[in-house]
């Protein structure tokens, strides 16, 4: 049963500049609900509310957007906007949200490292906190389910177009059931004539606290 998710939401955007500059890519909006409320919600609709959300220098919005905002609410309450002071509250009331600060921007792996005391010996959700995915089940639930078949880490993959494949982290493997692999080895961003398939890391992962051994040992790769 996985009960805890973290949230990696640290880093600058840097591929949305200006937009970015000032506002966290996570609080960028679809529409009235910034990206990151989605990712938390996904979180809970998979049964977990104990959620760690790891961040870095600029992220403040992020803070006071999972938290309450009473002066709001006030001006909410006397104008008798019911339904909008519902919906605020509801934003700080469907998780126990956790905040903790990534000091240096040294990659997803060290952003996860960051988790390692909140979530102990326990198994967890990774969720990107810039990456939406649109499934009918929730994909955090659907990794949950194969950890709980399978007792391992899973992580969610998607089949892309060859020609997009040096933008990711490529999975070889072989299918045990539909839809589901087990993994012998990923390559990060090859070229499309070096990569074993055209299966791709999706920004969610479930891990079990072993992860934490690995990142002690691995060394720091491309920019760090």
């Amino acid at each position: 049963m996985i009960r805890k998710a973290v949230i990696p939401a640290a880093g600058f955007g840097t591929r949305f500049l200006p937009a970015t500059k000032s506002q966290p890519k996570e609080m960028l909006p679809i529409v009235d609900t910034p990206v990151i409320q989605y990712v938390v919600e996904e979180a809970v609709a998979s049964g977990i509310t104990d959620i760690l959300i790891i961040i870095g220098k600029g992220k403040r919005a992020i803070e006071e957007h999972f938290d309450r905002n009473f002066y709001l609410e006030a001006q909410l309450a006397e104008q008798g906007k019911k339904k909008e002071l519902e919906r605020i509250r509801k934003i700080s009331e469907m998780a126990d949200i956790h905040f903790v600060w990534q000091k240096e921007l040294k990659g997803l792996g060290d952003a996860v490292n960051c988790a390692k005391l909140h979530v102990g010996d326990q198994p967890f959700a990774v969720l990107l906190g810039d990456t939406l995915i649109s499934s009918g089940s929730p994909a955090t639930k659907q990794l949950a389910e194969v950890y709980d078949r399978y007792g391992g880490s899973v992580v969610l993959i998607q089949e892309i177009d060859r020609e997009k494949i040096s933008r990711y982290g490529v999975i070889s493997g072989e299918e045990i059931e539909p839809g589901v692999y087990k993994l012998d080895g990923l390559v990060e961003k090859p070229s499309p004539a070096e990569a074993p398939s055209n299966l791709v890391v999706a920004g969610r992962y479930v891990f079990t606290p072993e992860i934490f051994d690995c990142l002690a040992k691995i060394q720091p790769g491309k920019g760090g």
